[in-house]
């Protein structure tokens, strides 16, 4: 039986209205695909709790967590996956990536053009198709 593994990512949006997208290195499972960045949930921890943790660890910045955006569960070859995403803010400092092969800012409409891991695609959809946090307050 394949292990259920519970994840959660960060869609974090900058005052440009770009989307914080992260690649996963060539030694991560699913290795160089995109991704919202984030991580497992532990023992314990709330999801938001999980997102706010794994962002400081992997990219050295704080994040508040805002509402719930997708909720995915995809059967990949060796696992299952269940991804929650979360709209996210920047609070402090700039993401670096740690453990990422690379880091991107992209436009809603250019969130089409990464090759995303398929858990992810749903909540990309969706997002692409939003009006921008800042549009959704005037």
């Amino acid at each position: 039986m394949k292990k259920l593994v519970h994840v959660v990512g960060a869609i974090i949006e900058n005052e440009k209205n770009e989307i914080f997208c992260a690649l996963r290195s060539p030694v991560m499972s699913l290795p160089n695909l995109w991704e919202f960045p984030g991580g497992k949930i532990e023992l314990e921890e709330t999801p938001e709790q999980a997102l706010q943790r794994e962002i400081t660890e992997e990219f050295n910045c704080t994040i508040e967590v805002g509402q719930k955006v997708e909720d995915t569960t995809y059967e990949y070859e060796k696992f299952i996956v269940r991804l929650e995403t979360y709209q996210a803010k920047l609070l402090e400092g700039i993401p670096i990536a740690r453990e990422h092969a690379d880091t991107r800012w992209v436009t809603r409409e250019n969130l089409h053009t990464l090759n995303f891991a398929a858990a992810d695609i749903p909540a990309v959809e969706k997002v692409a198709n939003e009006k921008s946090s800042s549009e959704n307050l005037k």
